[in-house]
């Protein structure tokens, strides 16, 4: 693989905030999910051209996205390590689609036939010791790990100033992280000293354009995804003599958030004016899940963001006291099917690629969100392009003092005696 097309950051000022705010609250239209519940059927599997069949290795397996991809690869003739976090697959909603799964692959179907030799399960929290004993296990079991699938996401709903009202809230900040950022990498390291000895394999990381683009209201989310991704981005040049690629994919916001857990830090009452741009996404999924009555929100309480006092030295009044709520949203099987659909064509088509991208973006939505938001950094870029330059003294200074050499040698020259006239 060629390293130019690895390890391209994607760091972006804070100015124009609100470019995915509309893009995160219009995406899911008004039920949610209006956009991928349409009849348009979902795109064939593509799968790159390979030898023999590839062991993937998902972080997390218990999202309705991870369970469709997974049918696809048992369909193809992979095999796949399914990592369950324990405190998911001892839930029963969440686990409810994996545990069909598993009926399936036990089936007498003939189009499930051999499914169950190529699935191992293995129950698996995220911390280093648990992603070394998952990565051992795959390897004994497979023999080895051709594609790692870091997918293990929950997004913490809330303002910077919501996420720190108290120590509840604040946890919620190395909560995000912990899920996002820190289990991912240990799951990567666990598994690159045996990329490395097999001298192949390919890094996949799926985030959302929460990496391009910083999301009013998911600051932590954001936050997270920033991280795991620049992460991704060093790591590609770090493991390119090794031939390991690595791949970041990003499909839209909601594909990310309609897909896990959602956890909702208490409001504060000033971030609840329709005027600013912190509400949109928490009003976006908030209404995705009322429409179902077993996930619907509680109403909040005349306290949870009652606005300050006038003379009031206090700020505890403005502080939002409702409870830290999480939910799995709940969508119909058609509804998770089409959602779904574009991001597991892309994982499929992606995966053990010869020479994958070091970012794909997933959907025409989101690569026009992506491309507005580097658009409007080039143009700023150029705006203050003066401001950039001018703090170049150093060169600056290089310059004047070869343009000042060369003057004094073109002038030397000039003064120079002919050859044999008298001095």
């Amino acid at each position: 693989m060629s390293t130019s097309r690895q390890g391209h950051g994607g760091g972006y000022g804070p100015r124009r905030a609100s470019v995915n705010t509309s893009a995160a609250a219009s995406s899911a239209a008004a039920s949610g999910t209006a956009r991928h519940t349409s009849s348009a059927s979902a795109p064939p599997p593509a799968f790159p051209t390979h030898n023999s069949p590839r062991t993937w290795l998902l972080t997390s397996a218990l999202s309705p996205l991870a369970v469709r991809l997974i049918r696809q690869l048992l369909s193809h003739g992979d095999y796949v390590v399914a990592c369950l976090p324990p405190h998911e697959i001892d839930h029963e909603q969440r686990s409810a689609e994996f545990r069909e799964l598993v009926t399936e692959c036990k089936s007498a179907r003939k189009d499930r036939e051999g499914w169950k030799d190529r699935i191992r399960g293995i129950r698996c929290d995220g911390n280093m010791s648990s992603c070394l004993s998952a990565v051992a296990e795959a390897v004994t079991v497979f023999g080895r790990i051709d594609i790692l699938l870091c997918c293990r996401t929950e997004a913490i709903v809330g303002t910077v100033e919501e996420l720190s009202t108290n120590h509840h809230t604040q946890s919620l900040v190395r909560q995000q992280f912990e899920t996002m950022f820190f289990s991912q990498v240990n799951f990567i390291k666990a598994a690159l000293p045996v990329l490395r000895r097999q001298h192949t394999g390919h890094i996949m990381a799926l985030t959302s354009t929460c990496g391009h683009i910083g999301t009013p209201g998911l600051s932590m989310f954001s936050a997270a995804t920033w991280g795991l991704e620049g992460y991704c981005d060093s790591l590609a040049y770090e493991v390119a003599p090794f031939n390991i690629k690595v791949t970041i994919v990003q499909p839209n916001l909601e594909i990310q958030t309609l897909t896990n857990r959602l956890v909702f830090a208490p409001q504060i009452a000033a971030y609840v004016d329709a005027n600013t741009a912190a509400p949109s996404v928490r009003d976006m999924l908030t209404h995705v899940l009322n429409s179902d009555p077993e996930t619907a929100l509680p109403e909040p309480s005349d306290g949870d963001a009652s606005p300050s006092t006038p003379g009031s030295m206090s700020l505890e009044p403005e502080l939002g006291r409702g409870e830290i709520i999480s939910r799995y949203p709940k969508l119909p099987t058609h509804a998770f099917d089409t959602l779904v659909s574009e991001t597991v064509h892309a994982l499929t088509a992606i995966g053990g690629h010869e020479n994958p991208p070091s970012r794909h973006i997933v959907g025409a939505e989101a690569a026009m969100a992506v491309k507005e938001k580097l658009k409007t950094v080039a143009e700023e870029m150029e705006e203050f392009v003066d401001s950039s330059l001018g703090v170049d003294i150093f060169e600056s200074e290089l310059k004047e003092e070869a343009k000042r050499v060369k003057q004094t040698r073109e002038m030397s020259s000039e003064v120079k005696p002919e050859p044999g006239s008298s001095t």
